[in-house]
């Protein structure tokens, strides 16, 4: 600036220098200096010093007015639209330069995902990679996928307590620091586009999709730019939008492919011309910017708890803009929202809050509002598993030990154990809900998964009748098939025993003693199994004919990780339930599940928590592995041998001064520790007199509950060969065993 004056004052002197001459008289000239004649004529004139120097700004100002018209403008100020350009310049404006997919994940789901969105992508005409979260350093990249036009999708799947999943822990963390971090400042990742979905399950309400929605606010908290709305995958089956995860992840990649077209063209969300301060659209892109900041500032206050408001969603927008609102929500009209949203929740929460007790379990007061638990999708899912579904939380399987005793090739364990005529046994649930997500669980986890009771509910009535008519019918369908003896088909027709434990929790069905009491009436034997999880729900159980409780770990920390239970107190829940079953005086088992290289060295551990509980049985089984499945991360190499299992047994029975293994069954990799007292003058009595049972019960019903009997009131005598030790290595003799050539994996669940 001072250059540009100096300039002016030379220019101005030169050109006054033929002024200040013709007006200097000679008499001057002759009296004073050369030096002092020039200046004091300069100041004789300044007038036309004064004139000049206005008039060459005045002129500098019009030429920079010109030059800045005959620049062309990007768009026409008035009407907003874009200025045209030639067609080879159209062409080469990249608005997406390609896109990078981001997984987070545990058992595999959320990396498949990728990869069918990479096809999706690349189908498109786009470059698109994927990346392992534990591969990229996000400090030294991420900032930099803003500036080359990429879009940045992040897949990230929520573990155990809602943290992130191994390979995007350090990302995770790292997104979380920097979002706070002054260093990094709140604009570090503008320019980033983003889309996130969240793979979870809603039966962890305390953490359900925790990991996609912390990163979302990060990544927002740190100027990103959501290019749709947070997506959301739930395992749950009866709470899925689609039906499944997959479903889910399908309708939201169909949404992303829709949006991510649109930003390859350069398409972008017009302005409604509603600004707050009803100034022109020029101004519209700043007015955004101070909202957005306003808007950030109250949202961060908000609990973290609520969901973000998120106005970059297609369909929230529409809505606003339907509403008379533009996309831009002002401080008013987002407090106006928010307060929608809460009371909307509050009104939700208000509904589940009218419960009732039914058999210490709670209800929803109005059954009608209730949804049923079997839901089209899983109906589906159960169906093509072999399921016979009754009602609308219940159903009934035929076990393949119950087809492999009808053609006289043995029984399962519990046949060899407690006598049970496995061709007889009917495997049935009045609940299909559960309330942990074991790591082997038979069914890949299609089954629900709840902690309380929340659905429509079917009789007793209607449910021992229709599984018997399924069960029955399952068995006629046996009829003339070539090695099914004929004596044992019509014994097969008729139900003697109930094993309760086909799939989920059987004791969180509401009338579960109205059942068991139907089971006894109808002269058939009650086995039932619980995940030890509800405590109080073993107290008010009726007598069983066996009380089966899974003790699938001894530590707090490895039953978390093999049981996923869903209760956050699953620990004191667990030691309670062992309380409660010392408690019964009717034949009690725990029963444990050995997973190699997981739960099969906490000797100690286990040895206390028969102590506590006490059971008359101790079933030891190896794992059966059921096949590869996104739910669990479960291999072979978890299947113990038998004789690894065996190993386990005599180690454990060691340390158990009142028990001693009475049984074995090979076959199944499962053997059975059992208290002493069935031991009498040097003989086992595992068995079960079932007869004996029925007339028992029926006493202590008549008797209104006084009258009541202990395990050793309806014991009997275990034949040789199911004993430890035995040749025949509890294989009935009188069957005969077929060993398949060619043995396929085992999903049966037995």
């Amino acid at each position: 600036m001072f250059s540009n004056v100096a300039w002016f004052m030379q220019t101005f002197a030169i050109i006054l220098l033929p002024f200040s001459s013709a007006a200097t008289t000679s008499e001057d000239r002759e009296s004073h200096g050369p030096v002092l004649s020039y200046i004091t004529s300069i100041w004789h004139n300044r007038l036309f010093l004064y004139s000049a120097v206005a008039l060459i700004f005045g002129i500098w100002f019009s030429v920079k007015a010109l030059q800045k018209k005959s620049v062309p403008s990007a768009t026409n100020p008035l009407s907003q639209e874009p200025v045209k350009s030639s067609d080879s310049a159209k062409d080469t404006v990249a608005h997406v330069s390609g896109v990078k997919i981001f997984f987070g994940s545990q058992t595999g789901t959320a990396k498949g995902f990728a990869k069918e969105l990479l096809d999706e992508v690349e189908a498109s005409g786009l470059p698109c990679d994927i990346i392992d979260m534990k591969d990229y350093d996000p400090d030294d990249h991420l900032a930099y996928e803003g500036t080359n036009k990429t879009v940045c999708v992040f897949l990230l799947a929520t573990y155990t307590d809602g943290q992130p999943t191994e390979n995007a822990e350090w990302f995770c963390k790292w997104l979380e620091e920097a979002s706070t971090d002054f260093r990094y400042g709140k604009t570090y990742l503008k320019g980033l586009k983003y889309a996130v979905f969240g793979l979870g399950d809603s039966v962890y309400t305390g953490h359900y999709n925790t990991v996609g929605k912390n990163v979302d606010k990060w990544l927002w908290m740190l100027s990103a730019a959501r290019i749709m709305t947070r997506g959301e995958g739930d395992c749950n089956v009866v709470n899925s939008k689609h039906g499944n995860i997959q479903a889910d992840f399908t309708a939201w990649k169909m949404k992303f492919m829709n949006r991510l077209k649109k930003l390859a063209k350069g398409d972008k969300k017009s302005c409604s011309g509603n600004c707050k301060s009803g100034g022109s659209c020029k101004n519209k892109t700043k007015h955004e910017h101070r909202h957005e900041e306003r808007k950030e500032h109250v949202i961060q206050s908000i609990n973290t708890e609520e969901d973000l408001f998120e106005s970059s969603s297609d369909e929230e927008e529409s809505g606003l803009q339907d509403e008379g609102k533009g996309p831009v929500v002002d401080m008013e009209d987002l407090g106006i929202i928010m307060n929608g949203v809460k009371k909307a929740k509050s009104k939700d929460e208000e509904q589940m809050v009218k419960l009732s007790k039914v058999n210490g379990v709670k209800m929803a007061e109005d059954k009608e509002e209730r949804r049923e638990m079997i839901t089209p999708a899983l109906r589906d899912a159960l169906s093509k598993q072999g399921y016979k579904l009754i009602g609308s939380h219940s159903g009934v399987k035929l076990c393949r030990w119950t087809k492999s005793m009808l053609r006289g090739r043995g029984g399962c364990y519990k046949h060899t154990f407690y006598g049970i005529e496995s061709h007889r046994c009917m495997e049935t649930t009045p609940s299909l809900a559960c309330a942990n997500k074991c790591v082997f669980c038979w069914r890949h986890h299609t089954n629900p998964v709840g902690t309380e009771w929340r659905w429509k509910m079917d009789p007793a009535e209607k449910i021992l009748q229709e599984s018997l008519e399924k069960h029955q019918t399952m068995i006629r369908e046996f009829k003339g098939v070539p090695g099914v003896k004929p004596e044992r088909y019509e014994e097969g027709l008729a139900v003697k025993h109930c094993a309760l434990s086909l799939v989920g929790e059987p004791i969180m069905y509401p009338e579960i003693n109205v059942f068991l009491r139907l089971l006894h009436s109808n002269r058939i034997s009650s086995f039932l199994v619980t995940n030890a999880q509800f405590p109080q729900e073993i107290r008010n159980l009726v007598p069983v004919t066996q009380l089966y409780v899974s003790v699938d770990a001894s530590t707090k920390d490895s039953l978390k990780k093999i049981d996923r239970p869903l209760f956050k107190d699953f620990w004191p829940r667990f030691l309670d339930c062992l309380k409660a079953l010392g408690e019964k005086k009717q034949r009690t088992v725990y029963r444990l599940t050995l997973v190699k290289a997981w739960n099969v060295e906490e000797m100690l551990a286990y040895a206390d928590l028969i102590a506590m509980g006490q059971p008359d049985f101790i079933e030891v089984k190896g794992v059966t592995y059921c096949g590869e499945s996104t739910a669990s991360s479960l291999t072979m190499a978890n299947v113990p041998w038998h004789q690894e299992v065996v190993a386990f047994v005599q180690q454990l029975a060691d340390m158990l001064p009142q028990y001693e293994i009475a049984c074995e069954h090979e076959h199944s990799n499962c053997l059975l520790i059992a208290h002493t007292k069935f031991n009498i003058d040097g003989e086992w009595w595992t068995w079960i007199d079932y007869e004996r049972f029925q007339e028992l019960v029926q006493t202590y019903e008549d008797s209104g509950g006084e009258q009541t009997f202990s395990s050793l009131d309806y014991m009997a005598k275990t034949p040789t060969w199911a004993l430890f030790g035995a040749e025949e290595q509890g294989f009935d003799p009188t069957d005969t065993r077929f060993q398949r050539r060619n043995k396929t994996k085992n999903i049966s669940g037995c």
